[in-house]
């Protein structure tokens, strides 16, 4: 396969959105400091329990 190289006026610019308070909302519109807060989060996987037993929260075995 041949790489393709496209200089600055061939590409297209790509608008990003994220949710923000159950809604969504293209990031080139954030304000100067929910712009800093969207280039700190972090993203994460979550797995599932494989310990077998049930998890219960809040709650101690006597």
């Amino acid at each position: 396969m041949e790489k393709c190289c496209l200089n600055d006026g061939e590409r297209t610019k790509c608008e990003i959105w994220t949710r923000v308070m159950g809604y969504y909302r293209p990031v080139s519109e954030f304000n100067k400091g929910k712009k800093g807060e969207f280039m700190e989060r972090v993203c994460f996987e979550e797995r599932v329990c494989t310990c077998g037993g049930d998890m219960i929260v809040g709650k101690k075995e006597k």
